[in-house]
């Protein structure tokens, strides 16, 4: 293992990206498999791709990423699948963020890399459901960790799309040790809870973070396969779910149940803090957020 971990952040941030070519190319195939219903003749969606850059206060290069968004399409409303990597030194208010869960040598070296993938998507069809998803690999020269997940967010919730959601991440986490989804889950449920709400923004998933064993290639793995449990935990709901009618009723149900997620992403959500309080491309950064929401 390099000292300064070149070999592995080349590793990491490789299959992020490698993950998000694959999740692009099988989201532009459901547009185009949509041949019947009521978006049959919109023209199927495709990815605006630019590169974003996260902005230094010296004005040195501090790394960037690819966002790809996907908007008016037949299938998804509004889709972003973003993947960064970006370095540089931690300002005061981020240094102090991390010494406060614990990260070691911030008040000597505050550098940092990171990198990762994240998505969001908001779809046409409300018996769809919005889904979250991310993986990280955080390094400073003190530390390392991952950390990531998904969780699924229905405005209309069936039980048994919430079953095969969880179903397959379990599926996908138990090679890693028995006991880990169970405590994935429960963290999930722990963190993508609304207070000021009194309930969960969605139906859960799994989350980890400041995932650290000291075996840097089984935590690898670990995020690997969270990452790779997310199109066949996913797309078989949109499948079942994109041809099924709606009406207005079924429409408001959407809208303000994507206020829910607004409010989260906004008031509480830590990788939209992290990354405006670090410099990072502030609309790929809020690229989280519904195109449209409501509030009653």
């Amino acid at each position: 293992m390099s000292e300064d971990f070149t070999t592995e952040k080349k590793r990491a941030a490789a299959w992020f990206r490698e993950l998000r070519d694959q999740i692009v190319a099988a989201f532009e195939g459901l547009e185009d498999s949509h041949t019947t219903g009521p978006m049959a003749d919109a023209v199927p969606g495709r990815f605006d791709i630019s590169e974003t850059r996260r902005a230094s206060d010296d004005g040195s290069d501090a790394g960037g990423g690819l966002m790809s968004v996907m908007r008016g399409g037949r299938v998804f409303e509004k889709v972003g699948v973003n993947v960064s990597e970006v370095y540089g030194t931690l300002g005061e208010a981020a240094q102090k963020a991390m010494a406060a869960r614990g990260v070691p040598g911030m008040d000597s070296d505050p550098r940092f890399w990171a990198s990762g993938i994240s998505l969001v998507a908001h779809m046409q069809n409300p018996h769809c459901p919005a889904v979250h998803m991310n993986t990280r690999m955080f390094w400073t020269p003190s530390a390392w960790w991952f950390g990531g997940g998904s969780d699924l967010n229905p405005c209309i919730e069936y039980d048994e799309d919430t079953a095969h959601f969880h179903a397959t991440q379990k599926a996908y986490l138990d090679p890693h040790g028995g006991d880990l989804y169970p405590r994935l889950k429960a963290w999930a449920d722990e963190y993508f809870y609304i207070p000021h709400r009194h309930r969960a923004r969605g139906v859960g998933g799994i989350f980890m973070d400041d995932r650290n064993t000291g075996d840097w290639e089984a935590d690898f793995a670990l995020t690997r396969d969270i990452g790779r449990a997310f199109l066949p935990a996913f797309v078989p709901l949109i499948e079942k779910r994109r041809l099924q009618p709606w009406d207005e009723a079924d429409k408001e149900a959407q809208l303000v149940h994507r206020g829910l997620y607004a409010e989260y992403n906004l008031v509480y959500d830590r990788g939209t803090k992290f990354g405006l309080a670090t410099g990072h491309d502030a609309n790929a950064v809020l690229m989280s957020l519904p195109p449209l929401a409501k509030w009653v």
